[in-house]
């Protein structure tokens, strides 16, 4: 059904992943990442400190061996040594979901059902990287777009699926418009890479992450969804995540699912959205989960790192053959030929629909940098330019991300986000500009100017209790005439 070759970059020597109680003691026979500056450093390394290597991802110079921490890290040309991090998937077991919406209410939702056929056949020149358990490729709306498969943990073409995370995930995202069975994914008919780096249990580190990354951006991904998270992020994460980056790709990731459990800060998805950002700006998209009624699903994370969102209550996917009936119950889909299909939630699902609209957009005006397809897809969503906590800057809208990319880089507006803490509102903002000018209104009065011709793009406030204030950010082109601008950001100060 599908093929893969091996990367040159990503060699793999097969063991079972350290448990998270183990890689927290750092003691001898732990597994650990190892940040090198060249090979013959880490040679020496792993021979000075008894080592062994069990994967080498030679791309990043990192190393997952296992030994002692305290040695390894003594060893001239170790960049740094540190537990390997565990990921969990950003999901809530399927669910039998009764409703009277439609099956596949999420393409409304977003629009995706209006988005012209010429770009949806378009977004063939796009390929999509699912990272996450496989996936079961037999289920028609993947088997129509012959996936290329890659298992980062056995080096081979095998990525079957016993969990059926990675599987729902790769439907949502790119399960196939034209086959004329079953469900469609996000994606039109952007080509579909399913890369297995987590465990059949859905366990995954740090260094699978980067193992999943450094194949897929390797192999031509321009869109990378990873639908797995951790509290914590590491040297290992942020160099698969900037070698994404430097390669062109964009990378979308769930803000997690633990809302109700103390609302954590998750990784990767903060690496992409920062924290204090307020939306604007980063280098990839952080996705939370939208409801059939367009508000914040309960269990969603939310605070300044959210970029926008996308549906994740209850939406429909492909369920894997191999998978527990317990975890994602089966579910009847009217019309439906073969495959088996159930309703899922978590914030997982939100994003591999962010990564088809992506790859929409792309298909749309292929010029476009990946930072220039997240600014549409924030700028177009159902907030239109305003952002919240809550969701980011809205539902994404992916026909009117797709019509703004057509207008070309000049149709590109103003994102204006901030947070205010007590008696200060700090401000970002992005957008097509050589300069920027921060204005603002207080109480409904004149327009003040607090920045102008300036090529920053943040800014703290001060403010008073019992005033209201409208922030606006305008870009200048060159020659300092106004070419954008941004929606109000407005704070009430009681």
């Amino acid at each position: 059904m599908s093929g893969a070759r091996a990367a040159a970059a990503v060699s793999v020597v097969l063991a079972a992943v350290a448990s998270a109680g183990a890689a927290g003691r750092g003691g001898d026979g732990t597994e650990l990442a190892v940040g090198y500056a060249s090979r013959p450093a880490l040679t020496h390394a792993l021979a000075a400190g008894h080592a062994t290597l069990v994967r080498d991802i030679v791309a990043l110079r990192v190393a997952q061996v296992r030994g002692d921490a305290r040695t390894l890290r003594s060893q001239p040309g170790v960049r740094f040594v540190e537990p390997v991090a565990p990921r969990t998937s950003q999901a809530e077991p399927a669910a039998t979901y009764a409703t009277a919406a439609a099956a596949e209410w999420q393409l409304h939702a977003t629009r995706t059902d209006a988005v012209p056929d010429p770009v949806l056949r378009a977004a063939a020149n796009v390929a999509i990287a699912v990272i996450d358990t496989g996936a079961d490729v037999t289920a028609p709306d993947l088997a129509a777009k012959t996936p290329l498969t890659w298992n980062t943990r056995t080096a081979t073409p095998d990525v079957r699926d016993p969990n059926g995370h990675g599987t729902f995930v790769a439907s949502l995202a790119a399960g196939s418009v034209t086959n004329d069975d079953g469900m469609s994914g996000s994606g039109g008919d952007a080509r579909l890479m399913i890369v297995k780096s987590g465990s059949d249990g859905g366990s995954f580190t740090d260094v699978d992450e980067a193992a999943g990354i450094t194949w897929a951006v390797d192999h031509g991904a321009r869109v990378i969804n990873l639908s797995v998270g951790g509290p914590t992020t590491s040297a290992t994460e942020r160099r698969a995540v900037q070698y994404a980056i430097d390669h062109g790709a964009l990378v979308v990731a769930p803000v997690g699912n633990e809302y109700e459990a103390g609302n954590p800060v998750e990784y990767p998805a903060a690496l992409l959205q920062p924290v204090g950002s307020g939306g604007v700006g980063g280098a990839g998209l952080a996705v939370t989960a939208s409801t059939l009624d367009g508000r914040r699903a309960s269990f969603a994370n939310t605070g300044s790192w959210v970029s926008l969102a996308a549906p994740g209550d209850h939406v429909l996917g492909a369920v894997s053959s191999a998978s527990s009936t317990v975890t994602y119950p089966r579910s009847t889909l009217a019309g439906a030929k073969s495959g088996l299909y159930g309703y899922g939630s978590g914030t997982s699902f939100a994003a591999p629909q962010v990564a088809g609209a992506a790859a929409l957009v792309w298909a749309a005006n292929p010029a476009l940098t990946a930072q220039e397809v997240a600014q549409i897809l924030k700028e177009t969503a159902s907030g239109r330019g305003r952002w919240t906590a809550d969701l980011g800057f809205g539902v994404v809208d992916v026909a009117a991300a797709v019509a703004r990319a057509q207008e070309g880089v000049r149709g590109v507006g103003v994102l204006l986000g901030g947070q205010r803490v007590r008696s200060v509102v700090k401000l970002n903002w992005s957008g097509p500009g050589s300069g920027y000018t921060l204005a603002v209104t207080i109480d409904g009065g004149t327009v003040r100017t607090l920045i102008p011709n300036s090529v920053k793009t943040t800014a703290t406030v001060g403010v008073t209790k019992g005033h209201s204030y409208a922030f606006t950010v305008s870009a200048l082109d060159a020659n300092g005439v106004t070419t954008a601008m941004s929606s109000p950001a407005t704070f009430v100060v009681r």
